[in-house]
Formats: C-alpha cells, structure tokens, sequence
C-alpha cells in the first residue's frame, strides 16, 4: 500500500528513554513507565500494558473547582507503554519546569504532565471576582507540562518598566511572580454608548512573560 499518509513525519517510532514528546504540533507522546498525569477524556492512542484512572482531586480541589469551575479534570496513567494525547486538534507545546519555577495556566489549557510535578488551584490575585477566568492552577516542582492553545500562541515578554494588558479568555499562562490586578480601559461615558468590547483587562507587573491565544472566545468547558 502507497501513500503520503505514510511518510515518515507522520509514522509513531518506537521510543527510547520515558518522558514526554511531541509527535506533531497537535499530539503529544508519552512514555510511561510509572505515572503520570493528563487530562480526562485526552488520550487518543495506546500501546502496553497502561491503566487509565480518574484521579480525584482531594475534598479542598473539589471544593475550589465547584466555586471556581477551573479545577482540572484529571486521570492517572500507570504502567509501561506509550500513550499519545490531543485535545481538539489544538497546538501543543511542551514546557520543562525546574526547581524555584512556577507557572500559572489556564485549566483549558493543560493536556497533560510528569507526576512530579505539583498544581494548585488559586485565585488570580488583585483580581477580585470580576468574570470566569480568573483562577488559574500554578505548577511548580521539577518535570515536563504539556500545554494546548487554540492557535498559534503569542508569547510577550513583561518588564518592570513596560507591564502588559490581556483580555482574561485569551490568557493562556504566565510566571507567577508577576503581579496581577484589573485594569479598565475604558471611559464611562464609552460603556454608556455602548462600549468597545475591550472594558476591563487583567494587567500583569514585574519580571516574565505571559502567553496568549489568537482568540477571546471562551471555549465549552469539559466534562467530567
């Protein structure tokens, strides 16, 4: 049988060392052998002997994503095989975090990660309860995450001198030593004629950089 579907670029190669890849821009390798952490409902593709579990998120992470709605739904995998992963056909980027880092990302955003790495469930501080978007998870620890964005990401730096506006449904993560508030952009009199769609911002101060999506609209959330 002849094809260009069977051009090496697309052909799943047997792994050498465990840990986590790209395959291609829209899914992610991983080799097990142990644990590790994904989202539910994300695998697409397995091989090996690998068990995939629901992993509860303790009665305080139930508690913060009943009032928050950004917990992450997440399954152990466990065992030794290959899994592959993907979420709506949307770009994937593979991020190493080391020790004395910490990344705050949207939920919608993970697709999966080392289980030596830990997240927690905050609120985005100095933003008050202002909208949907405003609880992210930060990791921390040494390991690999897996981000998904729905389209080509936009990375921008933040200085102390120069901060940075995001819209809060286009956000997809930041360092975590930035510091956050609301910012209004627009005049009183602007909303009472109707407003320019761009009201208020999540302002980010400091030292690092934030990503962001080509899109402000708000996906579906997943079930659980």
């Amino acid at each position: 049988m002849k094809s260009d579907l069977f051009a090496v670029e697309h052909l799943a190669q047997q792994a050498a060392t465990p840990g986590m890849t790209l395959q291609n821009s829209k899914c992610v390798k991983y080799v097990v052998n142990g644990e590790m952490h994904a989202r539910q409902g994300s695998m697409v593709a397995y091989r090996g002997d690998l068990r995939f579990e629901r992993k509860g998120q303790g009665l305080g992470g139930m508690l913060k994503r009943a009032v928050t709605g950004e917990g992450l739904p997440l399954m152990a995998v466990r065992g030794q095989g290959e899994a592959w992963f993907a979420h709506e056909a949307q770009n994937c980027f593979v991020v190493e975090i080391e020790p004395g880092d910490a990344l705050t990302v949207n939920g919608r955003n993970v697709l999966c990660f080392d289980a030596t790495l830990s997240y927690e469930i905050k609120t985005v501080k100095g933003a008050g309860m202002a909208g949907g978007g405003l609880f992210n998870s930060v990791f921390t620890g040494h390991g690999m995450l897996a981000l998904v964005c729905d389209g080509e990401p936009v990375v921008i730096p933040v200085t102390a001198q120069q901060p940075v506006y995001v819209d809060t449904d286009a956000v997809v993560g930041w360092t975590a030593q930035l510091s956050t508030s609301l910012h209004r952009s627009q005049s009183f009199g602007s909303m009472l004629r109707g407003g320019s769609g761009e009201a208020v911002q999540l302002m980010l101060q400091g030292e690092g950089f934030v990503v962001v999506r080509p899109s402000e609209l708000t996906p579906q959330p997943s079930q659980s």
